[in-house]
């Protein structure tokens, strides 16, 4: 629960209905729609859908997140010849982090 104290004592004030951060933000309005009908779909409150969303992007954004994957595809795949070895190797010493 979102909560604040008044300033002369202790007792926990509620401040919203939800949990978290309240934002606005504008989206094209067939973005909206379109989250609009899948948020009825899935049965889920455009916050949750908005929120599980956002989640996913940062998730799949982030650069721990990215290394680990990358690290996952390399694990799976065999690089059996000395030349895929070198290529890979100067591609990836050329490339920022």
């Amino acid at each position: 629960m979102a909560s604040t104290f008044a300033v002369d004592r202790c007792i926990p004030v509620r401040c919203g209905y939800t949990n978290g951060m309240k934002t606005a933000i504008s989206i094209p309005d067939d973005l909206f729609a379109d989250a609009e009908q899948l948020a009825r779909e899935l049965k889920k409150s455009r916050s949750r859908l908005y929120a599980d969303a956002l989640r996913e992007y940062v998730a799949r954004h982030s650069a721990q997140s990215i290394t680990e994957t990358l690290d996952r595809v390399c694990d799976e795949v065999e690089c059996r010849s000395e030349f895929a070895r070198t290529a890979a190797r100067r591609t990836l010493e050329r490339s920022e982090w």
